[in-house]
């Protein structure tokens, strides 16, 4: 293996590790993901870190589910982080691992520490327990059953395992240290007794093993060589160097690193539950959410993630990203990729008067100026137009350039024209502009380079077809959601504008058989995708996925 030219803390480890021979020069992370929810980007700074360094190093990286509390988990959502992890290319082959796989071997483990004094069961409940573990600067009180002997301990942790105790009554702690000013080693809970349904094992346990018992002994098992975590289990580090050591087992190297925040955003999964159980949003893959499979189906790429982690990188320290950074990488990936597109989704009828009825002509569009393979396509053009309603004042405010009475503008990929009437309702609201067109400034033609100050999109009203498009925002208003008045929660700052539906836009032809999952510029509007779950009845939904500028940055300067 050599040194790649990507860099950070916790590369440079792994490359001094390789110089030493440490692990036998192998490299093998994992993504350790909890069953009881959808991940979200958070998670996927993770799964690039780990599927990331294991490529780079030529290395491995395993798939496993920490699956041990059997009251929030879900095959939903063990199904919904596999597809997750794929689709960011997090490459685990055939090594898709269950921490319940290993119930059994935990089960023997705590038992060797009771045989060897070093573990307990406790009759202590939640409140007395948390009364004796002290506080940062006072030590802990010893459980009054901290001393039992180990026949005794071993008979209650049978007995516990063969369901004879409700839940609450009895725990499994290790026996270190209640003086220790790491609160995490004063004689923490290894097993505690859940009478619930397991999503794989079914009734089979009744003790399940705490996320700090059943951490290392997986990485163990597996032969994890570095174990990347975020900062919160940095305190958790000497926890999961004891259990190691006092088993005499294989020991990974756990490192830590600072978590994604983001603004805009929360990614608490306590929250984000909230959001979708009372029902602020659609469901956990609402293209509002900061979940992955609310990006994908909004219409990000797995790229754009990918890219933007790399650009985020990886610290030592806590920190919130800017929101923006994330839009401007999936501006910058579907620049690149996306076939452009013209769609009106506020239509105003317009009459081409002095064009001939019943004629249909070809225009040429380029596809993406971006990609010179990507060629043209043609988009009929006839008398009867349709255009969007703000490229169109009968009282133009200053230096507004599109059309207005007595002004000229371009229709992209066709001719100039010009306003010289409307028809209005009863009301007074213009429903038709009448213009004429210049038939010499097509392209090709003599005044096709004719300069004309504005440019605007355009449907044919013929050749029409009518799609739903959902303008998807940043689901909340603050940069700081959490940032709220006394006696609110983050919710008093959803955004009420986050979504908005249009019936009846209108798009060119090619649109109508668009493919679930496909991306699209329109044309001076935003990035568009296919909705995949809403657009099975043949009739395409477009998500707004972002638009083509940073819209946010005057409400983000009123906010701050």
């Amino acid at each position: 293996m050599e040194e790649k030219e990507k860099s950070d803390f916790i590369r440079d480890i792994i490359n001094d590790d390789l110089k030493t021979n440490k692990f036998q020069r192998r490299v093998h992370t994992r993504f350790p993901p909890e069953p009881n929810g959808y991940l979200h980007i958070g998670h996927a700074k993770s799964i690039c870190l780990n599927a990331g360094i294991a490529k780079d190093f030529q290395g491995k990286f395993n798939l496993r589910f920490d699956d041990t509390n059997p009251s929030k988990e879900e095959q939903e959502y063990v199904d919904s982080i596999i597809e997750d992890v794929k689709w960011l290319g997090g490459n685990f082959e055939d090594r898709l691992f269950y921490a319940s796989d290993y119930f059994e071997q935990m089960y023997n483990f705590a038992v060797t520490l009771i045989k060897k004094g070093k573990a307990f069961v406790c009759d202590l409940n939640a409140d007395e327990m948390r009364l004796t573990r002290g506080t940062l600067t006072e030590p802990g009180k010893e459980s009054p059953y901290r001393n039992r002997s180990a026949e005794e301990n071993l008979d209650l942790f049978a007995r516990m395992k063969n369901g004879e105790y409700s839940n609450g009554t009895k725990t499994l702690r290790a026996k270190i240290d209640m003086m220790s000013p790491n609160i995490n080693l004063r004689d923490p809970v290894m097993y505690r007794i859940v009478h619930d349904e397991h999503h794989r094992q079914g009734n089979t346990w009744c003790v399940y093993p705490t996320y700090d018992w059943a951490h290392g002994i997986e990485d163990s098992i597996e032969k994890i060589t570095h174990s990347i975590c975020t900062l919160e289990f940095e305190n958790h580090r000497p926890l999961y160097d004891w259990y190691l050591n006092e088993l005499e087992v294989y020991h990974p190297q756990q490192i830590e690193f600072a978590r994604l925040n983001l603004s805009f955003t929360v990614l608490s999964k306590r929250k984000l539950l909230k959001l979708v159980e009372e029902k602020h949003v659609t469901g956990w893959d609402d293209p509002r959410m900061p979940t992955i499979a609310g990006f994908r189906r909004r219409g990000y790429t797995s790229a754009s993630i990918i890219n933007f982690c790399d650009m985020i990188g990886v610290a030592k320290r806590d920190s919130t990203i800017d929101v923006s950074l994330l839009e401007y990488s999936i501006r910058e990936d579907l620049n690149k990729h996306s076939q452009r597109a013209m769609a009106v989704l506020n239509p105003l009828k317009l009459v081409l008067t002095n064009y001939p009825e019943g004629k249909t002509e070809d225009c040429h569009a380029v596809n993406n100026p971006e990609d010179e393979a990507s060629g043209t396509r043609s988009v009929p053009f006839s008398r009867e137009l349709f255009i969007d309603q703000d490229d169109f004042k009968e009282v133009p405010p200053p230096k507004y350039y599109r059309l207005s009475p007595g002004m000229e503008v371009r229709l992209k990929y066709a001719y100039i024209i010009k306003c010289e009437s409307v028809v209005k309702d009863d009301q007074g609201n213009v429903i038709e502009v009448h213009c004429t067109y210049d038939p010499d400034t097509k392209s090709g033609m003599a005044g096709a380079n004719r300069k004309v100050k504005a440019t605007v999109h355009w449907i044919s009203a013929a050749h029409a077809k009518d799609v739903e498009v959902r303008l998807y925002d940043r689901l909340f208003v603050k940069e700081n959601p959490d940032e709220t008045e006394e006696g609110k929660d983050f919710l008093s700052n959803l955004n009420s504008g986050s979504l908005q539906i249009l019936k009846n836009c209108k798009v060119e032809p090619m649109l109508a058989n668009a493919e679930a999952g496909q991306g699209f510029q329109f044309e001076r509007t935003g990035y568009f995708s296919v909705d995949p779950k809403d657009s099975a009845n043949g009739t395409p939904v477009f998500n707004r996925v972002v638009t083509l500028k940073d819209t946010w940055a005057k409400i983000e300067q009123k906010y701050r």
